[in-house]
């Protein structure tokens, strides 16, 4: 069944304001309940790899619409977007998760972690450091290239502080973010097929997860370390 997230996020993109919010409040309300449902789906799927996310609903996960605009030059008090994020903890957790994003000709979903703050930036290095020839052979996989687009996101130009620059894994080191993404196109999106193509294609981040969660927990647990 066709959905309408595409032409509610489109005219709201064209109207991002409190006037056309409040005149189509219960448009919002039927997406926003048909977004949590299809939520819920994913969610059960994914517990099927990932038990530890059994005490999560869909409300944990799903991403609020309203903007924080307090410290931004954009005053649009909306977003334009759907998005939820899966995760140990729910949307707010620092660990390692699925996304999903739905927007007009710019939907995709992702594993992974997404700028880690300082300490966990430092664990992961650590795990690369030690283990950098496991997570080479999870990006390497035949299913994982072919379905994603390779590690994304901004480097540092220079090698982090602690790491020689003829580190054998240097380059994977100087990521800032630890994600890998795969595109979704609107038709997927308008007919609903997005919903088994997230939960195919994050169960094919488990491995990836696996190495992001082994470098937190065996930091925290003292393993590892010398």
């Amino acid at each position: 069944m066709k959905n309408e997230y595409l032409p509610f996020l489109q005219t709201l993109a064209n109207n991002n304001h409190k006037d056309w919010m409040d005149a189509n409040r219960d448009w919002y309300q039927n997406i926003r309940k048909a977004f949590l449902k299809d939520v819920e789906y994913l969610l059960k799927g994914i517990t099927a790899w990932e038990p530890e996310l059994t005490t999560l609903q869909p409300k944990d996960c799903v991403f609020r619409q309203n903007r924080d605009i307090r410290f931004s030059a954009n005053k649009d008090p909306y977003k334009t977007n759907l998005a939820t994020y899966f995760a140990r903890g729910g949307k707010k957790s620092m660990g390692p998760g699925y996304y999903l994003h739905i927007q007009p000709g710019a939907s995709f979903l992702a594993g992974g972690i997404w700028m880690p703050p300082s300490d966990i930036l430092k664990k992961i290095r650590q795990e690369i450091d030690y283990n950098g020839a496991q997570l080479v052979e999870i990006l390497e996989n035949t299913s994982i290239k072919k379905h994603f687009n390779g590690m994304e996101g901004e480097q540092l130009k220079t090698s982090p502080k602690g790491f020689d620059a003829e580190h054998p894994y240097i380059e994977l080191l100087k990521f800032k973010s630890f994600i890998i993404s795969h595109s979704i196109t609107d038709k997927d999106i308008e007919s609903g097929k997005f919903l088994d193509i997230a939960l195919t294609h994050f169960q094919l981040l488990q491995p990836f997860h696996n190495f992001l969660h082994q470098a937190l927990d065996e930091a925290e647990s003292g393993e590892g370390l010398l």
